[in-house]
């Protein structure tokens, strides 16, 4: 078996055990519902913006409004991943309850 740095996560086929390959499926869903949400939100934010832009202004330009969708879409990846809104969290508590906070978070490369 080879031995991977802890900051490499394995592929969710890969999980030594069922149980684990369980928490790993869990956490992956978790993670893309916040970023989901998160995505969900910003979009909503992003609209308001533009019901109040000028006709005049970039907001209302089809060309920025696709970039910024597209930017909005990699934010709220980043944020998701980080768990900046902890929304993962909650889910993984309702779903794995037998999960501490420690194992069912991974830590982030800033946290190790």
């Amino acid at each position: 078996m080879i031995d991977l740095p802890q900051s490499t996560p394995l592929p969710l086929d890969a999980a030594p055990d069922p149980e684990a390959r369980v928490k790993a499926q869990a956490t992956d869903a978790a993670v893309k519902f916040e970023a989901f949400f998160i995505k969900q939100m910003i979009s909503q934010m992003r609209s308001g913006a533009r019901a109040l832009a000028d006709e005049d202004s970039a907001e209302s330009q089809r060309v920025n409004q696709d970039m910024l969708d597209l930017a909005d879409g990699l934010v709220a990846d980043a944020l998701a991943q980080q768990r900046a809104f902890g929304i993962a969290d909650l889910m993984l508590k309702q779903v794995l309850p037998h999960l501490s906070e420690g194992t069912a978070r991974s830590p982030s490369p800033k946290e190790q």
